[in-house]
């Protein structure tokens, strides 16, 4: 029997990096180190992050036509993701992202245009044939919608042994009031240092502790969260909590800045990460949405809670 996939939900886009020694000032004439175009988006990134780590898995997101588009499908397919689930919009503008990338301080700015291209459905979700999928991951965007579609897997859910049910797991990177609705759903939950920020949290400790009492309950009465912060070495605890220590990978140009890494996602989806980690020279945490061996991946794993 063929394995089950896993399938990320979110935004693809173009990203074009270019790479300089300091960041440039305001109206000046900068020569860059090298420029390139690559395939971005939190849950695009993902889906190279499992590819690598030799896990089967699905992109579902919207796409509009042309040479863009082209590019990041022909980038999809090499790492052998699958694209059944690409939803078509012919009369809109495929989403874009100019990337200043500075080699001296190892910082990103990020400039990104999205004219037109609308997010996916509940409709849309409609279509997916949930007993394909081990794993579903949303990377938060239109938070209304993406509720319903997790309800939906709620839904199948109840219906099947536990063996056959499908988990699921949100990513709330941006410091939107409208994203934070999902914290309650999923049973893995993914967080941004600048959504920490908008809370109030400034520590590891801080964060376990304030978002703990807006994830989903655990099953076990025992239960409550694991969580992952980027940082070096550094050690994340709770009342509630086993401990976890993460090495810090550095941030680069072009990935999404907290898409969850290839740790993350090893831990998560039981993946072997060893071999893999061996085969591909992942440093640390994660290699991520670039080829290996030649450019740096997502910064690192996610803040990640997790449900019992």
């Amino acid at each position: 029997m063929e394995e089950k996939r896993i399938l990320c939900i979110g935004l693809v886009c173009l990203d074009i990096i270019s790479v300089v020694d300091v960041y440039p000032a305001e109206d000046t004439d900068t020569r860059c180190l090298s420029q390139r175009w690559q395939r971005g988006g939190n849950a695009s990134n993902s889906c190279t992050v499992l590819s690598l780590l030799g896990a089967p898995c699905a992109f579902m997101g919207s796409l509009a036509p042309g040479h863009a588009a082209d590019f990041v499908l022909a980038d999809l397919r090499r790492y052998a993701v699958e694209l059944t689930h690409l939803v078509s919009h012919p009369e809109s503008s495929f989403p874009t992202s100019i990337v200043i990338s500075s080699a001296s301080r190892g910082t990103r700015t990020i400039l990104h245009t999205n004219r037109n291209l609308p997010d996916v459905t509940a409709q849309d979700f409609e279509q997916v044939d949930l007993t394909q999928y081990k794993w579903i991951h949303w990377e938060g965007r239109n938070a209304a919608e993406q509720v319903k579609m997790i309800q939906r897997v709620e839904e199948y859910n109840r219906t099947c042994p536990a063996h056959q049910r499908v988990s699921t797991s949100v990513e709330v990177e941006k410091p939107r009031e409208e994203l934070y609705q999902l914290f309650g759903y999923g049973d893995v939950v993914f967080v941004s240092k600048d959504v920490a920020k908008d809370f109030g949290f400034h520590s590891a400790p801080e964060a376990v502790k304030g978002l703990h009492s807006r994830v989903r309950p655990g099953a076990e009465a025992a239960g409550g969260a694991d969580l992952w912060l980027p940082g070096g070495r550094q050690e994340v605890w709770g009342p509630w909590l086993r401990r976890h220590r993460v090495s810090r990978v550095p941030p680069t140009a072009g990935d999404a800045p907290f898409a969850p890494g290839g740790g993350s996602w090893c831990q998560l989806a039981g993946i072997s990460w060893g071999t893999r980690a061996e085969l591909l020279a992942l440093p640390a945490g994660c290699r991520g949405a670039s080829c290996p061996g030649t450019v740096p991946g997502p910064a690192g794993p996610l803040p990640v809670l997790r449900s019992q």
